[in-house]
């Protein structure tokens, strides 16, 4: 079965395309994210089926870098959720038995329960002749992390436009929230590409950034730098007790209690149903905004966009 797939990495780099693939990203992130069923997989076990692909460098639609031991998964629209399951963990269980996977990328033929693994995480559970195997799975919650929460600011991101990409979280993150010395909490919209963007007119930093997860945990990085894409490594985790990062000036803390409100360009490998176009952090399929006032400020508040994954999800 030949995979399918959105857009390549290599098709959005070429010129012009960046226009074009901020509204595809729109479109996707109404499509995925729009529907009321749309939700990450449950902590409860389910029965589905898995299939296999390989990724051929880049980053899957989560923008994530690989994993270092190429676990990963790629989830339908319903259960990627507009990337709200982006980093949180699966285990999946087949017939040779058990693997627990990142989720890395969309696989925009997916149904629900369809999981299309890496080659590497299909062999932990199956022969990789079968090619499509049934399967149960379940959401990881609070699932060790190969590190603190890191954060990276999008290519093209100023003191008036920015986007983050999180990473090393383990469970959903629903809700996240900035502020410059000085200055006022700003919430984050959540993009379909997985990166948080603030449109508005931020101050140069350093930023105080507050990330919630699913479960109510809230993680704090202070000191963190407007430095277009530099991964800053922070010393906070959501779950466990924070190891200071190494060169980081703010002190350890743990996971606090929420008290307020908070693609891959891959090889067509049968039997894939597909894997999905991504967006390397270099290339992010959006810009900053021009409709700007005198004083250089985005009209307008941003918007709150988070899935719950207690929410039911659908087929």
């Amino acid at each position: 079965m030949t995979a399918h797939r959105l857009l390549t990495p290599r098709w959005l780099a070429t010129g012009g395309a960046v226009l074009l693939a901020g509204v595809i990203g729109v479109a996707l992130l109404l499509h995925d994210g729009g529907a009321a069923c749309a939700a990450p997989p449950a902590t409860s076990t389910q029965k589905g089926k898995a299939t296999f692909y390989d990724l051929s460098g880049g980053t899957g639609n989560c923008n994530f870098a690989p994993p270092a031991d190429d676990l990963y998964v790629a989830l339908g629209r319903t259960q990627y959720a507009g990337a709200t399951s982006c980093g949180s963990y699966l285990d999946v269980t087949g017939p040779k038995g058990t693997v627990q996977v990142k989720v890395f990328d969309s696989c925009p033929e997916c149904a629900v329960g369809h999981l299309d693994l890496s080659r590497t995480a299909f062999k932990r559970i199956a022969n990789e002749s079968a090619g499509v195997v049934p399967i149960t799975y379940r959401a990881v919650p609070n699932a060790p992390a190969p590190g603190p929460l890191s954060i990276t600011f999008a290519e093209g991101s100023s003191p008036y436009w920015w986007a983050i990409l999180i990473d090393n979280h383990a469970n959903p993150i629903v809700s996240v929230q900035a502020k410059g010395p000085g200055r006022d909490w700003m919430t984050a919209t959540h993009a379909s590409y997985n990166y948080w963007i603030i449109d508005r007119n931020t101050g140069n930093g350093p930023f105080t950034i507050r990330m919630t997860d699913s479960y109510g945990h809230v993680a704090t990085a202070t000191g963190v730098k407007l430095l277009p894409t530099r991964r800053q490594a922070t010393p906070v985790r959501f779950t466990g007790k924070a190891v200071a990062a190494k060169g980081s000036g703010a002190p350890a803390k743990k996971a606090e209690p929420a008290t307020s409100k908070p693609g891959a360009s891959s090889a067509p490998v049968a039997p894939s149903a597909s894997a999905s176009a991504s967006t390397p952090a270099s290339s992010v399929p959006v810009s900053p905004r021009s409709d700007r006032n005198a004083d250089g400020l985005v009209q307008g508040p941003p918007v709150v966009l988070a899935a719950a994954p207690a929410a039911p999800s659908c087929g």
